[in-house]
């Protein structure tokens, strides 16, 4: 542990990234969590998954209560996690050692070996100090957890201890299951895990007493284990079945469901390569350049690494009476990655998603280390070799996640196709002075992508800074806004940056001309035809008539954009913007609309997001916002009348954050 505190030490000194900054910002979207009614907002806002994960929301409260905020409290947090991981790993491993009756010095170093080089390995990196990745880290605790206190559970039933074995198992199996699932939907898994563990390890060695022993265990084992595990098996399948059958791309994914299922094996084995021969520098968060399958011979790898998939799952359960190490190693990975490398319609690739899987992967060569009645020095010297050669790797990927810079140009070298790497690194290239560099980095790429949205406007942001910008780059943003599959939160934080250093003048070439016809490419792109998008585009159209003194023009496209969903927290946004402008009479009357059609609003998503809306109408959120609004433009219009002509006091909003009313239901 204290090998892996100085292994990740340098990377503490490293910033928020990408969609921390979709997330964290919540800490402070409805005011600073010091009292209960904020709490209860911010604790039901999530909206990922159905839980919308507050138990993981629940943990960022240690480290600020409000936004923004210091990153290394954060990153400290989820070291201290990692090591808590760790611990809780060696434990479990210990545990399962003694199960299968190895000997006690044996399977101590076993558990320690197997503990530290999941601890230590790299490939982790990604996990523990991209903060918003704590959601992969906490359902590791649980299960970890969880499967101890049902070990203890299952131990004192074998004892005829029938009531305190069914309160451990209960608490263990269903408790912790419920607990990783409100940190992320892969806590689910448990009882996968759990029922492994039973059949491989368990039943052929430590069978339980006849009588209410069996009887307790088996609905224990039935009720919080085999029918959530089935549950879950129907519903990926039932995912699979739907999406093969309408042979749909799954809306924003340029993949359909069956070209998924086809290319995840080969990304298995990408994952497997990496646990087993581990580098210093993997792709890190940028893996949007893999290619998917699109049959069983494109790419030529698909069917050998479908083929490989299967012969492993089927040797390792083959093997289980014989190697029940091994094949519990195998089986809890393969068991791991079914919620987010099957039929769901996850993007393709992300090294976290082995944080759980592989806990157990390094066990059985733990095993294998500590027996040294053969090969002794040997296994010695690679006891020793192994963690520290593990460490160093370590602390080369932890010194550059500390540099922001460093960081964005390696992973550019690592992956010189992926956009967002490509684009990541001419941002930190442009904010180092270097614009030039960033302008031949994003115009190689742009060439071979041309619908990457997020090449063509920072290659506009380049331009402005070297001098001016071309009709050719007003061009290729076009052609990208007219092809992209998805613009995300990118366009309209570009656009943030972008709109004020349009109507200043200050990049020649860039007018607010030049952007209304951008967002009026996005406008008839259907790809782009969602609601909530059409939604964006419009309301910064409005922004671009209040940037030109046009406060009927931006109050017509907000009404525009209102209709397309009915949503307070757009009312109050727009509202408010035209209230900031100096046009509160304007204000005034896209409250009213809303009035009028309030009762259109549209309903909350289940789960979460119905408890978030039933909080704030206990609280009588938003009439106490809106009534609050109202009331200072009625006071802005009677004490502070403004010619239309007057000019626009706010036309942009703080950079890093998407003040795109559809992505910020509750900014105010």
């Amino acid at each position: 542990m204290l090998l892996t505190l100085a292994a990740y030490w340098p990377g503490l000194q490293g910033g928020f990234l990408f969609d921390d900054f979709a997330n964290l910002p919540a800490l402070g979207a409805t005011g600073p969590i010091y009292t209960w009614p904020n709490f209860w907002r911010y604790i039901t806002a999530g909206t990922a998954d159905p839980t919308g994960r507050p138990l993981t929301l629940l943990t960022f409260l240690l480290d600020a209560r409000n936004w923004p905020a210091d990153p290394f409290p954060f990153k400290r947090t989820s070291l201290i996690l990692h090591l808590l991981n760790g611990a809780l790993l060696y434990a479990l491993l210990s545990r399962l050692g003694r199960l299968l009756a190895f000997e006690y010095r044996n399977y101590r170093i076993a558990a320690l070996l197997g503990a530290a080089l999941w601890l230590l390995h790299p490939l982790f990196v990604s996990t523990t100090l991209y903060i918003v990745q704590r959601e992969a880290m906490l359902p590791a605790t649980c299960v970890l957890i969880g499967l101890l206190i049902w070990l203890r559970g299952r131990d004192q039933l074998c004892r005829g201890n029938i009531r305190s074995g069914l309160i451990w198992s209960v608490i263990g199996l269903g408790g912790f299951t419920l607990l990783g699932i409100l940190a992320k939907a892969n806590g689910a898994l448990l009882p996968f895990y759990a029922l492994l563990i039973e059949v491989i390890v368990l039943k052929p060695r430590h069978a339980l007493p006849s009588g209410q022993a069996i009887l307790a265990h088996r609905g224990v084992m039935w009720i919080l284990g085999v029918v959530p595990a089935a549950a879950i098996l129907a519903y990926l399948t039932r995912i699979a079945v739907l999406g093969m059958l309408h042979g749909d791309n799954m809306g924003i994914r340029p993949w359909s469901t069956a070209q998924r299922l086809l290319t995840e094996p080969r990304i298995l084995l990408d994952y497997l390569s990496l646990l087993w021969v581990p580098r210093a520098f993997s792709s890190g968060l940028f893996n949007d350049q893999y290619v998917a399958s699109t049959s069983l011979l494109h790419p030529a790898t698909t069917l050998p690494a479908i083929i490989a998939i299967l012969v492993m799952i089927g040797v390792a359960w083959r093997l289980r009476k014989h190697y029940p190490a091994w094949s519990l190693a195998i089986l809890f990975y393969f068991a791991g990655q079914l919620l987010e490398s099957t039929s769901i319609g996850l993007e393709l690739y992300f090294e976290h998603r082995n944080y759980v899987p592989a806990l157990l992967m390094f066990w059985p060569l733990g095993l294998w280390l500590a027996d040294t009645r053969t090969l002794s020095l040997l296994k010695r010297g690679l006891m020793i070799v192994l963690p520290l050669g593990l460490a160093l790797m370590t602390h080369a990927s932890t010194e550059v996640w500390g540099n922001e810079h460093a960081q964005a140009l390696v992973w550019a070298d690592v992956n010189p196709n992926s956009a967002r790497a490509q684009t990541n690194a001419a941002q930190a290239q442009m904010q180092a002075g270097r614009p030039h560099d960033a302008a031949r980095r994003l115009e190689k790429l742009l060439t071979t992508q041309p619908d990457q949205v997020q090449l063509a406007f920072n290659l506009i942001a380049a331009h402005c800074m070297t001098g001016r910008i071309t009709p050719d780059d007003i061009a290729a943003a076009g052609t990208a806004m007219h092809g992209s599959a998805n613009t995300g939160s990118l366009f309209a934080n570009w656009f943030d940056r972008i709109l004020p250093v349009a109507v200043a003048g200050d990049c020649p070439g860039l007018t607010p001309a030049v952007l209304l016809d951008l967002i009026n490419d996005g406008l008839q792109n259907p790809k782009l035809a969602g609601a909530g998008r059409q939604q964006d585009f419009l309301y910064m159209r409005g922004r671009i008539a209040l940037a030109r003194h046009q406060p009927d023009v931006a109050l017509a496209n907000y009404l525009r954009a209102l209709d397309l969903q009915i949503r307070p927290g757009f009312a109050l946004e727009a509202a408010a913007r035209l209230g900031a402008a100096g046009y509160p009479t304007q204000g005034i009357q896209l409250l009213d609309h809303y009035q009028q059609e309030k009762d259109q609003v549209i309903p909350p998503d289940f789960g979460m997001p119905t408890v978030h809306e039933w909080v704030l109408t206990r609280q009588n959120y938003w009439p106490h916002e809106l009534e609050h609004l109202r009331a200072t433009l009625l006071e802005q219009e009677k004490e502070h009348p403004a010619p239309d002509d007057q000019p626009p006091v706010d036309t942009h909003a703080p950079s890093g954050q998407n003040t795109s009313p559809s992505n910020q239901e509750n900014r105010s």
